[in-house]
């Protein structure tokens, strides 16, 4: 017979171990999800001290909240929902209270390290991926939360939607205003003049979908280990 933290059990199960008293289930959970979840945190807040800390916030109110979820999703939604407010409430602070940024260093207890060393890449692909990282991370952050989940991490729209709290019209809309601004931002991959940080784009921009593929792309390709809604951005 197997132990309710067994990894045959479904997530379900282990939520619900968790909540009868299992010491083991929700870190079974937490290791059956770890590297989707890291990878939203990270290409949600841009910034690995912040995704490692809105991560462990995330993950301790999901352990705490787990006798209040309903059943009303599946639990892995849940889970995003959670890692995505953490890492939303984490960028309107920094937004309000904004700090001068140092170096991006390695932490040892950052769940997407292992031994403090980026996977291994070409220089240039590791370039490309860091230019359009930081053209991720200069979208309003509505914006940037719908493209990761949409694009990024390839969730269906109606997902992203219930992990977002939003409608799925809004969804769509925030994902074709992101994906106009980063084509107007990443446009001298392509042979245009690059456009400064303060630019926005213009409505006739073509937007960067996964029929067309773009520099967006590439955000996915870096190896990873481990909803609450704002105003509709102008």
């Amino acid at each position: 017979m197997t132990g309710p933290a067994d990894h045959r059990a479904d997530d379900g199960d282990l939520l619900r171990a968790h909540v009868a008293g299992d010491p083991d289930a929700f870190a079974e959970l937490f290791r059956r999800h770890r590297d989707r979840l890291w990878a939203v945190a990270l290409r949600t807040t841009g910034d690995r001290e912040e995704a490692a800390d809105a991560l462990q916030d995330a993950l301790l109110s999901a352990h705490r909240a787990a006798a209040r979820f309903r059943g009303d999703s599946a639990v892995t939604t849940w889970l995003h929902r959670i890692v995505v407010n953490a890492c939303l409430d984490r960028l309107r602070r920094r937004q309000a209270h904004p700090t001068v940024p140092l170096p991006d260093g390695s932490r040892s207890d950052d769940p997407g390290h292992h031994g403090g060393r980026e996977p291994a890449a070409p220089a240039a692909d590791h370039d490309l991926a860091l230019v359009v990282r930081q053209a991720l991370a200069a979208l309003p952050i509505e914006q940037r939360a719908a493209l990761v989940l949409v694009d990024v991490q390839g969730y269906p729209v109606a997902e992203a939607a219930d992990i977002l709290g939003v409608a799925e019209g809004t969804v769509k809309s925030r994902c074709a205003r992101g994906r106009a601004r980063l084509a107007v931002r990443l446009g001298h991959l392509r042979g245009r003049p690059p456009v400064p940080a303060d630019s926005s784009a213009s409505s006739g921009v073509p937007p960067v979908t996964r029929g067309n593929p773009g520099p967006v792309d590439n955000v996915g390709s870096e190896s990873v280990h481990t909803g609450r809604d704002g105003q509709e951005e102008r």
